[in-house]
């Protein structure tokens, strides 16, 4: 699949509140392992609430494959209420931050929350998960992102969770 030909992958749920209720939640790094669906998040290393493109903040992660590794996360969209999205770099303890790694530590995939209001008390959150800017042999490597649609899945309804209580 050519770059022009990707299309980043999204996954969209219908929350019972307002995004006033769900964007402090998404923008509070220290919240984020209550509502990862992919289980990797381990907590929050370094940084605090994001207020703005720029802002960084470390995450302490875990996968079979790697072991503990933790990924640092540039900030690169903020609109609040609306939007937020990062962009992961590879921290300590991830083969990728190695001087020697093949890869650059930080390698092109962004995350990303778009909020869009759905009547008075309820709001439609999209994740989106986008590595058009990563090599299309190593988008292979993660089936164009599509690896993750099942986490994804699982995220909004932990998000919708949280939300409710």
């Amino acid at each position: 699949m050519a770059r022009s030909e990707y299309q980043p992958i999204s996954v969209s749920r219908r929350i019972g509140a307002p995004a006033s209720v769900i964007f402090p939640i998404l923008a509070d790094p220290g919240r984020h392992r209550e509502f990862d669906g992919s289980g990797m998040v381990q907590g929050l290393v370094a940084g605090s609430t994001i207020s703005g493109v720029g802002d960084v903040f470390v995450m302490k992660m875990y996968v079979d494959e790697l072991g503990d590794y933790q990924m640092i996360n540039h900030v690169v969209e903020y609109q609040p209420g609306r939007r937020i999205g990062w962009e992961p770099e590879a921290g300590r303890g991830h083969p990728n931050a190695e001087p020697e790694a093949e890869r650059p530590a930080r390698w092109g995939q962004r995350w990303s929350f778009e909020l869009a209001p759905d009547g008075r008390d309820a709001t439609v959150v999209t994740e989106i998960f986008d590595c058009s800017r990563v090599p299309e042999d190593q988008r292979v490597d993660i089936d164009n992102g599509n690896i993750w649609v099942e986490g994804m899945h699982q995220t909004l309804a932990r998000l919708d969770q949280l939300c409710a209580s």
